[in-house]
Order: structure tokens, then C-alpha cells, then sequence
């Protein structure tokens, strides 16, 4: 079977088969992809595709990203981020992907032949913050998370948009609120599921991030029941990126990508297909 693509309640999509011969519904695994590169559902999937999982690994496009670009150009997400780079920009795009999801995924488990047990997701860069924000809401029944050089908090991610930006980030009440909502570092312990989460670092990601991934894994283990479900991995040579620029088309997977899909795919092997 080949790659699918479509629209699953308006959310774009790129849809990938299970490895070997499946009978009956498959497990599921759900993505959201970078605003680095790569940049749309398309090159993310083709970045991280866990080609070894059985399971169908479904890559959602974010708001304004890939099919959702305005005029088919980022321009329109860079006037948001000169705009206001947190309340324009950051935060609605992860609330919105967030909310969006469960919409989505029951239109993809009617598209699909997918079982109806809890799923996999993962998140690179912003699509972390998404990826922990459904796990957060509770509102979705999460088999296990993976995240991939993850936005955990927000007020970093502010701080590297500034140069999309053009100017510094002016800093509000309101948008010290938000950015308190997208800590979650301070949100994780009030998880109330915990399920098996998996941290991949790059050594050569903002270091803002990679202390950030290690607060999020130090209180997670702190609040999990069973820390040991709690792993993080450091990728030797893996900046923040996953692909080369422009990160808008499916794209060859360079030497340190593939080391972090290879850690994805025995990860979800181990957790999510069992």
C-alpha cells in the first residue's frame, strides 16, 4: 500500500502503511511536524517515517503550514510573527492543533483501517508543545508520546522567533500568561495518565531546549509511578532541524535523522505495538 494523503476534518495529512502483512485494523500513530524544517506533514513524513512499525503513521499538518499556507508562501506566518511572535503566532497555532486533533482523528479512524485503542503521537520542535498539550488536556486516550527536540516552554521558542521577527519580543501580562500556560515543565505535574514518554535531545540543538528537555524528563520521573517509562535519548551531531532548508518537500533523511528514526521506531515498537 502506498502513501495516502488528504484532509481528515480539514486537517491535511500524510498517511503511511504499516510494515509487514496486517490483518485487520492497525495501531496508530499520530505526528505534528516543525515550523524548522521540515516544515509541512509531506517532509516530515518523509524525515521520520518509522518504516519498521506496524502501525499507521499518520503526519498532521499545523495551521498555515503545507496545504495550509496562505497563497502557497510563509509570508503570512511571518507577518503573524512580527505581529506579536507569542500571541499571534506560537501559542494559537498549538492551541489550535491541539484542539483540532480530536476532530481529526475521528475522521481518520473512519478513512483508515486503524483499531480503536489508545495512540501514539509525537511532536518535533512546536509540534512537541502540541503533542504535550493533548497529552495534558486528557481528552484522548495516549498508548505513548514521543518528542524529538520538543518546545516544552515556550519563552525559549520566543526568544529564537525574534529574529523572524525582526525586533524584541515586548513582553505583557497576557503574554506572560500564555507563556505560563505552554510551560510544561510546570505543568507535568499535574498529568493525570502517564504514559510512556520518550525525550530524543539533539547535542546540537538551542541549548535553551536541551535544558528544558531535561527539566521536563527530571519532573516527569519525579511524578511518574514507574520512572523508568520515562527515557531520554541525546543524538550525537543533531542540531534542531531534521532536514535540509527549505523543509517544504519530502527530502532524502541525513545521517543524524535517520539515528533519531531509528530511535523512534524501536521505541513505538516496544510501547505501542507489543
Amino acid at each position: 500500500m502506498e502513501t495516502i494523503t488528504g484532509t481528515a476534518a480539514g486537517v491535511p495529512f500524510t498517511a503511511l502503511p504499516p510494515a509487514g502483512a496486517i490483518e485487520g485494523p492497525a495501531p496508530l500513530i499520530v505526528t505534528w511536524h516543525m515550523l524548522d524544517a521540515p516544515r509541512t506533514d509531506a517532509a516530515f513524513a518523509a524525515a521520520l517515517p518509522m518504516a519498521g512499525v506496524p502501525a499507521w503513521r499518520v503526519h498532521l499538518g499545523l495551521p498555515m503550514c503545507g496545504a495550509r499556507m496562505v497563497d502557497g508562501r510563509v509570508d503570512a506566518v511571518i507577518d503573524l510573527a512580527r505581529e506579536d511572535a507569542l500571541l499571534a503566532f506560537l501559542a494559537p497555532f498549538t492551541y489550535q492543533a491541539a484542539e483540532e486533533f480530536p476532530a481529526a482523528l475521528a475522521a481518520l479512524r473512519a478513512q483508515l483501517p486503524v483499531d480503536d485503542e489508545p495512540v501514539g503521537i509525537l511532536g518535533g520542535s512546536l509540534g512537541g508543545a502540541v503533542a504535550l498539550q493533548v497529552l495534558t488536556a486528557g481528552e484522548t486516550p495516549i498508548k505513548a508520546v514521543a518528542l524529538v527536540n520538543p518546545a516544552v516552554r515556550i519563552r525559549p521558542v520566543v526568544a529564537l522567533v525574534e529574529g523572524l521577527a525582526g525586533h524584541a519580543y515586548e513582553w505583557t501580562a497576557e503574554s506572560h500568561k500564555a507563556a505560563d500556560e505552554l510551560d510544561f515543565v510546570a505543568r507535568a505535574a499535574d498529568l493525570e495518565v502517564q504514559p510512556p514518554l520518550l525525550l530524543v535531545s539533539g547535542e546540537r540543538d538551542h541549548p535553551e531546549l536541551r535544558t528544558d528537555a531535561a527539566a521536563l524528563v527530571d519532573v516527569l520521573r519525579e511524578h511518574y509511578a514507574h520512572p523508568d517509562e520515562i527515557e531520554l535519548i541525546t543524538v550525537p551531531d543533531l542540531a534542531h532541524p531534521l532536514a535540509e532548508e527549505p523543509g517544504m518537500e519530502p527530502a532524502p533523511q541525513l545521517p543524524t535523522t535517520k539515528a533519531v528514526d531509528e530511535i523512534l521506531t524501536q521505541w513505538f515498537l516496544r510501547h505501542l505495538t507489543s
